[in-house]
C-alpha cells in the first residue's frame, strides 16, 4: 500500500511540475505580444508608409497619406472568428476617436472576393485594405512573430509603433491605448 501511495504521489507531482513548466513556457512566449511596443524589439514600420492597398470598393488606400495622425492598424480575415468578433469595437473606436485625429485601417489577410462578400453583409465605417496573404509578412515586420490573427498595432503621429497586440482587442483596451499615445 505504501508503494502505491508513493507512486501515485510521484505521478501527481510529475504532472504538476509538467503543467507548471508548460505554463511558464507559454507565458514567456506570449508575454512579448501583450506588452507595449516600446518593450518589444524588432518592428520596422518604415516599409508600411511606402505601401498602398486596393480597397474592396475600388481605389487605393495609400498609407503615406495617413502618416502624421495616430493610426490603429488591424490585421484580420473573414475566416477568423476573433477578428470578426472585435470588428464592432474597432468600428466604435473609429467613430469615437475620429475627432482626436485617430484613423483606423483594417488590412484583410484574405481573398478579395471573400472580403467584398463579408463587407456587403457586415459593413464597417473604417478603411479596409486588401493585403492578401502577403499581409502576414507585413504583420511580422510590425512585431507579430507568430503571424497570427487578429493583430493590432497603434502608431503615434510620428509613425512610430506605440502599442501592439496579438489576439482580439476590446473598445476599453483601445481607448486606453488612445489616451496614452
Amino acid at each position: 500500500m505504501k508503494r502505491r501511495s508513493w507512486l501515485l504521489g510521484a505521478a501527481g507531482g510529475a504532472a504538476a511540475a509538467t503543467g507548471l513548466a508548460w505554463q511558464r513556457w507559454r507565458e514567456t512566449q506570449l508575454q512579448p505580444l501583450l506588452e507595449p511596443a516600446a518593450a518589444v524589439p524588432g518592428s520596422d514600420p518604415g516599409a508600411l508608409w511606402a505601401m498602398s492597398f486596393e480597397q474592396p470598393a475600388g481605389g487605393s488606400l495609400v498609407m503615406a497619406s495617413l502618416r502624421g495622425q495616430p493610426l490603429l492598424l488591424n490585421f484580420w480575415a473573414t475566416w477568423c472568428p476573433p477578428c470578426v468578433k472585435e470588428m464592432p469595437d474597432l468600428d466604435r473606436f473609429a467613430q469615437r476617436f475620429a475627432a482626436q485625429g485617430w484613423r483606423v485601417v483594417g488590412l484583410a489577410v484574405d481573398k478579395p472576393a471573400a472580403v467584398r462578400e463579408f463587407l456587403a453583409r457586415t459593413p464597417v465605417s473604417y478603411a479596409i485594405g486588401l493585403a492578401g496573404f502577403e499581409g502576414s509578412e507585413l504583420s511580422r515586420q510590425l512585431g507579430n512573430a507568430q503571424a497570427g490573427l487578429p493583430f493590432t498595432v497603434a502608431f503615434n503621429r510620428q509613425g512610430e509603433v506605440v502599442q501592439r497586440k496579438a489576439g482580439a482587442t476590446t473598445l476599453q483596451e483601445l481607448s486606453t491605448w488612445a489616451k496614452s499615445a
